[in-house]
């Protein structure tokens, strides 16, 4: 996608999801709904990850999004000074005792030379130009920092299931046209309304019957339906107006998936990636696979110094 596109994307993204704290983002997210199952395997990266950190040391954490990992290494770390950087504009509010600042490119860090004692990155690294962002990280690195970067798997888990909610997406709103069917019921007035509300009933039955009541395919259609009859009063152009709402949810979606495969085929890249870093004398120290409980290969966890 392109700056503006993401950005707004990934604002939409943070807005639906920042009344969560698990992560797992299951009302649309990019993650797993049994992401509360494996997010201890996260923070245990982290824990180990920040262990050993110089006293007061100053993180700066990349793609920063709803202050995860700035919060999961203050529980271990109180004397920590975290900060949390991300390209989208408007940000859920940081955990208690950090900071985050939205609009910031991961390539072109607005931070002094050698100001941070590590950098750090949860699934965010690999959706940026990996190289210039190398040139970032280096350069805002004090010197003997380190670097920690949560990276996706193109064969995991996520974009597995990213891939099946992309197809019901597609589906909903190409195959079946749901969205595009309504509103021209609807320009029968409101006499319309009634008819536009069973189109999108049929289609949620249909998708509930063929993906589940959990999957967009029922998500969409179903929220057409819902507001088709709550926007009685309303008017036709008010629900029209919230149909083109929850199209735009959806296309945001679905952009984030695409940007989620060009980051998994980024981040499986790998001497790429350890190439960009040791450019700036900063070696790959460790590979940690991070797993399911199945013991299924999540992501992994890659460190430099």
């Amino acid at each position: 996608m392109a700056t503006n596109q993401s950005q707004e994307a990934w604002s939409d993204f943070w807005a639906l999801n920042s009344q969560g704290t698990s992560g797992d983002s299951s009302g649309g997210g990019c993650l797993p709904q049994r992401w509360a199952a494996i997010e201890q395997a996260q923070k245990e990266a982290w824990f180990g990850f920040c262990a050993d950190l110089p006293d007061k040391a100053k993180v700066l954490d990349l793609a920063t999004g709803d202050g995860r990992v700035l919060r999961w290494m203050l529980s271990k770390r109180s004397d920590l000074q975290l900060l949390g950087i991300d390209l989208a504009p408007k940000l859920p509010l940081p955990p208690a005792g950090t900071e985050t600042r939205g609009g910031i490119a991961m390539e072109s860090l607005p931070f002094d030379d050698g100001r941070f004692n590590a950098v750090t990155s949860q699934f965010g690294f690999e959706y940026g130009d990996t190289q210039r962002v190398a040139n970032e990280i280096a350069r805002v690195l004090a010197s003997g920092g380190r670097v920690g970067l949560m990276v996706h798997r193109g064969d995991g888990p996520i974009l597995e299931h990213n891939r099946q909610r992309r197809n019901e997406l597609l589906w909903a709103l190409k195959e079946k046209g749901v969205a595009r069917k309504v509103k021209a019921a609807l320009k029968g007035g409101a006499s319309g309304i009634d008819r536009a509300a069973k189109l999108a009933g049929k289609v949620a039955t249909q998708g509930a019957a063929k993906f589940g009541e959990t999957s967009p395919a029922w998500e969409i259609p179903e929220a057409i339906r819902r507001s088709c009859l709550m926007g009685r009063q309303a008017g036709v152009g008010s629900i029209t107006e919230t149909i083109g709402i929850i199209e735009g949810h959806a296309k945001n979606e679905l952009g984030r998936i695409k940007s989620l495969a060009g980051a998994c085929t980024t981040a499986d890249a790998r001497d790429k990636v350890a190439e960009a870093f040791a450019k700036h004398g900063l070696t790959l120290n460790e590979t940690l696979a991070i797993r399911e409980p199945t013991g299924r290969e999540l992501a992994d966890f890659i460190t430099f110094s």
